[in-house]
């Protein structure tokens, strides 16, 4: 019975994050209406709510297809691994003092190497396709994960000099007289844009860009292998967002309110954030995109692991 009680709480947190993840769908767009001037989804339950469940509906009733052309295993397992290590990632969040499913000293590694196993999943679905588009979009994203993850990675370790340390429940710690959003305003930056991009959200969507290449490495796919790859990319938007929220402005910690609402309010800032910046950014070329990356965040991201080193050691000293 005990070994049964502890399964409850991680079942909570992942079903609590899939709703969040679907609910966001009809938040982005709600909230794209408003800026952009017009309605938005009104029309199912109040305020359109119910038009999540809908599309629910809709996508579990599709019929689901697999190109006669395809690799059919590779095809299948291609959106199950992304929604498995986008799902993993949450594990290591510390939500608030005693919300957390896991901890141990290396979680930044551990998301590291879960944001490398994401590429595999859409580099899969983009080969196992076999399709022209589908093997563009899984090229383009390939490239473009696997650069902003070396920026963000250095911009980590401005994080890991300053605190001391890879775990996540330490580096809240280290937070509780100053975030690191104030001694590290430049590695917040450069992750933040290395987070928009590693999502591939707009306007780094390029692996995904409808009007070059159809819908990219998912081109092929249909009902729920197209929803898991759709809800995928909300996860990993929320969890970039909750990722931020812990390195950079203190996690749970707050006055006044409990800590878990502090934690969701400072996470539901940064998906806010990433809601507008896809309503009031253009899309760049792609080779601005690998340009921007290689020229301007990769001497930023070397320039703040140097500035954050030697203020260590001087305040050391």
């Amino acid at each position: 019975m005990t070994s049964l009680s502890q399964f409850i709480p991680p079942l909570v947190i992942l079903v609590l994050l899939l709703l969040a993840a679907a609910w966001s769908t009809w938040l982005e767009r709600r909230i794209l209406g408003l800026w952009q001037d017009r309605l938005g989804p009104n029309r199912v339950g109040p305020f359109g709510l119910l038009q999540v469940v809908a599309d629910m509906i809709k996508i579990f009733t599709k019929e689901d297809w697999i190109p006669p052309f395809a690799d059919k295993v590779v095809f299948v397992l291609a959106p199950m691994i992304l929604m498995i290590s986008m799902l993993l990632g949450f594990a290591i969040i510390p939500f608030a003092p005693d919300i957390q499913i896991a901890s141990f000293d290396n979680a930044l590694l551990f998301v590291l190497a879960l944001s490398s196993i994401s590429v595999y999943s859409v580099m899969l679905a983009g080969f196992s396709s076999n399709s022209k588009y589908a093997l563009l979009g899984a090229l383009r994203t390939a490239a473009q994960m696997l650069s902003y993850e070396v920026f963000m990675g250095l911009a980590l370790m401005g994080i890991v000099i300053l605190s001391g340390s890879f775990s996540l429940n330490e580096i809240v710690a280290a937070q509780e007289e100053q975030w690191f959003i104030l001694s590290q305003p430049l590695g917040f930056v450069l992750f933040l844009i290395a987070g928009v991009a590693e999502s591939h959200r707009a306007p780094f969507d390029l692996p995904e860009a409808e009007t070059e290449i159809v819908a990219g490495f998912h081109t092929e796919y249909a009902s729920m292998k197209f929803g898991m790859f759709f809800i995928g990319e909300y996860l990993g938007v929320i969890f970039i967002s909750a990722f931020i929220s812990t390195l950079y402005l203190g996690g749970w910690q707050g006055p006044w309110l409990p800590p878990l609402a502090w934690f969701i309010l400072k996470t539901s800032l940064f998906v806010l954030l990433f809601i507008l910046l896809r309503a009031a950014l253009p899309r760049p070329r792609y080779d601005q995109l690998m340009r921007f990356g290689w020229s301007v965040l990769l001497p930023l991201a070397l320039v703040n692991l140097l500035l954050s080193a030697l203020w260590q050691l001087s305040v050391g000293h």
